[in-house]
C-alpha cells in the first residue's frame, strides 16, 4: 500500500490527476478515488470536500513515503444539537408537510443517496463523511414531546426516513426513533415510516398498536434483488431477503406495509420492477410506489465515479437513457416530474409498474392515517384540568 500526504488547495474543486482508464469522453476529471482498503464497505469511491469550503484536501502518494498509512474509514457519531426536531416543507409533489430526521448522515453508504448534498452544510463531505461522520439527534424525543405540546401545533402525519434511514446501524445503540415512537404512540400522533432496513421489526410492538388505531405505515425500499448489486450499491443497508422479511412481519402484525421500488435507475436495476413487485406482494405488501433515480448537486459525479468503477460497460447507456429522462440534462428538478421523469423511457417504466400493480392486486386500497386521537402532550409545569 502506497503512503500518502495530504494538500490543501483553493478551490475550484481538486480536479484527479486523469481519468479512469476507458473513461468516454463526458466523463468529468473527479476527484482522487480513496484507497480501497480505507473504504471498505463503503458506498462511495471518493470524499471530495464540500462545496462550501474555501479548501480543498485531497490525498495522494508523493513519493517519499513520508507519512504513515492513512487509517481506514470508520464511523463516528456526534451530537446533533439543534433546537427543533420537525422539519417543514411545502413541496408541492409529496405526501406530507413535516418529517423528522433521527441522524443526519446514513451509515448504509447507498451511492445513489439524494440527501448527501445536505452533508457539504456541515463542513463535511458528501462522499464518505456522509457514510463515516454521522450526527444523531439525542433529544429528538424530547424535542418532539415539546413541539407537540405547543398550543399552536395541528397535527398531520409526521414522515420519517425521507431523507436518512432512521433504522440504520446505529440505531441499534442509540434508539432513537424507538424514543420518537414512544412519544408519538402517547400523543396518538400519526406516523409514516420509510426504510430499508429490517431493523424496524424491532419496534413492532409499538407499531402494531398503532396500526390498529391507523396511526402508523411502514414503507420498505427494495432497489434490487441481485445481492452483488445491492452489495456494492447499498453496502451497509439490510440484504433483500431480509427487507423482504421484513415486509411479511410488519404485514402479519395488521401494520400497513407498501413496497418502494427506489430508485430506478435504467440499464442497471429497472429489469427488475416486476420481480421486486411479485416477491413484496407475496411477503403481504398491500401498496407499491417507485422514484426514479435522482442525481442532485454532488451525487451525480459521485454516481458517476461509482458506476464507471463497477459497471463501466453499462456507462454509456445509463445515463444517455438518464438524459432522455431528464429533458437532456443529467437532473431535473422540476417539481411534478422530478420523481418520475419524462420521456419516452420514463412513461414506459411507469406503465410497466401499473400493470405489474394491477396483476398483483397492489393499491387497491390506499391506507389513511388519522389524527382523529391526538392528545396534545402537557407541557412541562402546565396545571391539569379539574375537568
Amino acid at each position: 500500500m502506497s503512503r500518502a500526504s495530504s494538500h490543501a488547495l483553493k478551490h475550484p474543486p481538486v480536479k484527479a490527476p486523469s481519468k479512469p482508464a476507458g473513461a468516454p469522453p463526458d466523463f468529468p476529471e473527479l476527484a482522487v478515488a480513496i484507497d480501497r482498503e480505507r473504504r471498505r464497505g463503503r458506498g462511495t469511491q471518493s470524499n471530495v470536500s464540500g462545496r462550501y469550503e474555501a479548501e480543498a484536501r485531497i490525498a495522494f502518494d508523493d513519493g517519499w513515503q513520508s507519512l504513515e498509512e492513512l487509517p481506514p474509514f470508520k464511523t463516528s457519531v456526534s451530537l446533533d444539537t439543534s433546537r427543533k426536531v420537525i422539519a417543514r416543507n411545502d413541496s408541492p409533489d409529496i405526501g406530507f408537510d413535516r418529517s423528522i430526521n433521527p441522524y443526519r448522515g446514513c451509515e448504509h453508504g447507498c451511492v445513489y443517496c439524494f440527501a448527501r448534498p445536505t452533508h457539504a452544510y456541515l463542513g463535511m463531505s458528501p462522499g464518505l463523511d456522509f457514510e463515516s461522520k454521522l450526527l444523531a439527534k439525542s433529544d429528538a424525543p424530547q424535542l418532539l414531546e415539546k413541539e407537540l405540546a405547543a398550543e399552536n401545533y395541528e397535527p398531520r402525519m409526521i414522515a420519517i426516513g425521507t431523507n436518512t434511514d432512521p433504522y440504520q446501524p446505529v440505531e441499534r445503540d442509540h434508539k432513537i426513533m424507538r424514543g420518537i415512537l414512544e412519544v408519538l404512540e402517547r400523543a396518538s400522533h400519526p406516523v409514516g415510516i420509510v426504510t430499508k432496513s429490517a431493523l424496524v421489526v424491532r419496534d413492532i410492538d409499538i407499531l402494531s398498536r398503532m396500526a390498529k388505531r391507523n396511526l402508523a405505515k411502514v414503507a420498505i425500499s427494495v432497489t434490487t434483488l441481485d445481492a452483488r448489486l445491492a452489495r456494492t450499491m447499498e453496502p451497509r443497508a439490510s440484504t433483500p431477503p431480509r427487507r423482504l422479511e421484513a415486509l411479511r412481519r410488519l404485514s402479519e402484525a395488521g401494520i400497513p406495509a407498501t413496497v418502494m421500488v427506489a430508485p430506478v435507475i435504467p440499464a442497471l436495476n429497472d429489469s427488475e420492477i416486476e420481480r421486486i413487485l411479485d416477491a413484496a406482494a407475496h411477503a403481504g405488501a398491500k401498496e407499491a410506489s417507485y422514484v426514479l433515480l435522482r442525481l442532485p448537486l454532488e451525487v451525480r459525479d459521485l454516481f458517476r465515479e461509482w458506476l464507471m468503477a463497477n459497471y463501466p460497460d453499462r456507462y454509456r447507456h445509463v445515463f444517455t437513457l438518464i438524459r432522455d429522462m431528464r429533458g437532456g440534462r443529467d437532473y431535473d428538478s422540476q417539481w411534478g416530474t422530478r420523481m418520475k421523469g419524462t420521456g419516452p423511457m420514463a412513461w414506459m417504466i411507469g406503465r410497466r409498474f401499473e400493470i405489474a400493480c394491477e396483476k398483483l392486486g397492489l393499491n387497491k386500497r390506499r391506507s389513511r392515517l388519522t389524527t382523529d386521537h391526538f392528545v396534545r402532550p402537557k407541557r412541562s409545569g402546565q396545571q391539569l384540568s379539574l375537568f
